[in-house]
């Protein structure tokens, strides 16, 4: 029987796919750590912040979207603290204040003439709009400018690189779960996950698979992260009886570095020094 076309394309695809994104994840899932989705993260995020101090500079494509999402204060932080280029991250960040600055005068310039008119209103219509339901314009301003200002917060350009590349990771990750014993094997034998890509591997079964699929995968993932959840509370647990004097001549056994790796456990990727 003849494979369709279209269906030999689909496998094609997930092929070609599968090569790009294989081998940083099996990388990864080879490393002796907490979780090794973050050291796909890091690696993502270090790739990116030197890519948008390089190349990327030459790109009208890449400025349009940092001209519209900027950074966030951790990635702004990194881009900053390299000293790689100081420059070209100072031509990105004025022409994104350019245009933030025009959008935001924008909203208020639209506004301008009945801000004006609110300020002044009588007394008496003033008490009257703080028992209203009913917005002044004013207020509708002011709403404006915080629902812009929150995009603003919650927008950048390297966390939309990550998450986009962190979610073909994911699918890749259930594939060779899958369709490669000795991934699997491997992966069973992880230390677990942060909670933050714990959650991210439980959104990719509602997207890449089936039930049976699902049913499997998350008994096996869930009794993994439990197991290991509960071996490094009793990890920093220790490390906190250790300032026990009654403790000091007892061994540290594996719990010296446990609240870094506590820590990391609970909220993932982060810079502790």
């Amino acid at each position: 029987m003849s494979v369709p076309h279209t269906l030999y394309n689909t496998r094609k695809e997930k092929k070609v796919k599968e090569k790009i994104y294989t081998i940083p994840i099996t990388d990864a899932f080879k490393t002796e750590c907490e979780c090794p989705m973050c050291i796909l993260e890091k690696k993502l995020e270090d790739e990116s912040i030197e890519y948008i101090l390089g190349p990327f500079l030459m790109e009208p494509e890449g400025r349009i979207q940092t001209n519209k999402r900027g950074f966030c204060k951790k990635h702004f932080e990194l881009l900053y603290n390299t000293k790689a280029n100081r420059l070209g991250l100072g031509l990105i960040v004025d022409t994104h204040m350019q245009e933030q600055n025009a959008n935001l005068d924008k909203i208020y310039e639209n506004k301008k003439a009945l801000l004006k008119k609110d300020s002044q209103i009588s007394p008496m219509k003033n008490f009257a709009n703080k028992i209203s339901t009913k917005q002044t314009e004013t207020q509708k301003l002011v709403d404006q400018l915080i629902n812009k200002l929150n995009e603003l917060e919650s927008s950048c350009a390297v966390c939309d690189k990550i998450d986009h590349t962190m979610e073909r990771y994911v699918d890749v990750i259930l594939f060779l779960y899958f369709k490669e014993k000795d991934f699997k094997t491997m992966f069973e034998q992880k230390k677990g996950f942060c909670l933050k890509h714990f959650k991210l591997l439980l959104e990719g079964t509602k997207i890449h698979l089936n039930t049976k699929e699902t049913s499997i995968f998350v008994e096996s993932l869930f009794t993994m992260q439990a197991q290991n959840l509960q071996r490094i509370q009793e990890e920093v647990n220790w490390f906190t009886q250790k300032f026990d004097y009654r403790n000091n001549d007892a061994p540290w056994k594996n719990s010296k570095d446990s609240l870094i790796r506590s820590i990391q456990k609970l909220v993932g990727l982060c810079n502790l020094k």
